[in-house]
């Protein structure tokens, strides 16, 4: 794999929810599908994270996965374009967490924000176990053992990646002081041309005797464009860059996604737990009839009433369906009463069905095809461990754990 692709390197992660709804599609699907075609791209299914909140009902899990990975490949997640899999099909994630999880403080992930928010929304379940205190530093492992140069997240979910960032951070210190590193990364400068080699010389002293930052991140660009040296002679000469050791874990960045704006039936955000959603599946004249029954402006008792269409759930539709005149000509008739509720509805209903349809009928045909679909992640599942095994090759003769 050359340098370019492992540096643009994404990975991002659902937990087995069962079907998707439009919320799924318009916050997580639709970027996921523009990403895949613009960096290496690593979707899994999160099915361990799953058990930190629903370990005394397992039972679940096995069919929502399928019924998710359906959702994502007839959305249009390509499995050609990226590498779909399922986080138990690759145990190295365990095995990272478990290393990762001898050097990281208890502090670290007590700190972080969403540790206490869940435990507070969820009163219901008893969380008081290692692996709910433990679930950030599992979801590090994941983005580490992949190297993931970028993890797409909502702004709520950055801290995650920060920790994600100085586990890496720490475990470079502690583990990066490989025998010889000075060699070995001089050699490696050496494979990069005079040229290139001159400039990383100078680029270093900027960064290390001046301190000037944007030395540094050219002296990133640099190697990532460099074609002739591997991997291992990459993480050398980042960390001869900074002035550190070796950098056998890549600090990821965050990739700050648009909040999705679609909403739900209520107004609400579109949720399960609120029972306001519209399944990727759904029927389309149970769409038809479950928009047509979405409530309106509580001012509007009348067709005469004028309305607020800022007051109205289903303007937040038009905000995410309608082209610019639509939306003018529903504050217009709203607001003179020159148009019903039923009017106002109808453009919506026609954009959600003409987007719903095609995804369902690629939905019927992988539904049709179980054993297609348990091949993709098959296939996948052995891209991605053949990455996390190199990871872990690497990890384990920093630790001193390899024994061969």
């Amino acid at each position: 794999m050359d340098q370019s692709s492992q540096t643009s390197r994404v990975l991002s992660g659902m937990r087995p929810t069962g079907r998707l709804h439009l919320g799924h599609y318009h916050g997580v699907l639709k970027n996921w599908i523009e990403l895949q075609h613009q960096h290496e791209c690593f979707f899994f299914v999160a099915d361990w994270h799953a058990l930190t909140t629903h370990y005394d009902d397992p039972s679940l899990i096995p069919t929502s996965i399928w019924d998710m990975v359906i959702d994502w490949l007839a959305a249009g997640v390509d499995h050609k374009s990226s590498t779909l899999f399922v986080q138990s099909l690759v145990p190295e994630h365990a095995e990272l967490h478990l290393l990762l999880s001898m050097i990281t403080p208890l502090g670290w992930l007590e700190r972080v924000p969403s540790y206490k928010d869940q435990q507070e929304k969820l009163k219901e379940k008893d969380l008081a176990t290692y692996g709910f205190l433990g679930y950030p530093l599992l979801q590090s492992a994941d983005i580490l053992i992949y190297r993931a140069a970028h993890v797409p997240v909502g702004e709520d979910q950055v801290a995650h990646v920060e920790l994600t960032r100085e586990i890496a951070r720490r475990f470079n210190h502690i583990y990066g002081r490989e025998p010889g590193f000075e060699e070995k990364a001089e050699a490696a400068r050496k494979k990069m041309g005079k040229k290139a080699a001159k400039q990383f010389d100078q680029l270093r002293r900027a960064y290390q005797e001046q301190g000037d930052t944007e030395a540094l991140a050219t002296g990133h660009e640099l190697l990532e464009k460099q074609q002739n040296i591997s991997v291992d002679e990459r993480e050398r000469l980042l960390g001869y860059l900074e002035g550190s050791g070796r950098l056998i874990l890549t600090e990821p960045q965050p990739l700050l996604t648009k909040a999705s704006k679609m909403p739900g039936l209520d107004g609400q955000k579109m949720s399960k737990s609120y029972a306001n959603t519209l399944s990727l599946r759904e029927d389309l004249t149970d769409v038809e009839n479950m928009i047509k029954r979405m409530p309106t402006d509580t001012n509007r008792v009348r067709r005469n009433d004028p309305g607020d269409p800022d007051k109205c759930p289903v303007w937040q539709f038009h905000q995410v369906y309608s082209d610019e005149s639509t939306k003018q000509w529903v504050q217009e008739g709203c607001r003179s009463a020159g148009i019903g509720c039923l009017d106002c509805k109808g453009p919506v209903i026609e954009a959600v069905v003409a987007e719903l349809k095609p995804i369902q009928t690629r939905a019927a045909e992988f539904e049709a095809q179980p054993e297609l679909v348990r091949q993709i992640i098959r296939e996948g599942s052995e891209r991605a461990r053949d990455v996390a095994r190199e990871t872990m090759r690497e990890v384990r003769q920093s630790m001193s754990l390899d024994l061969s």
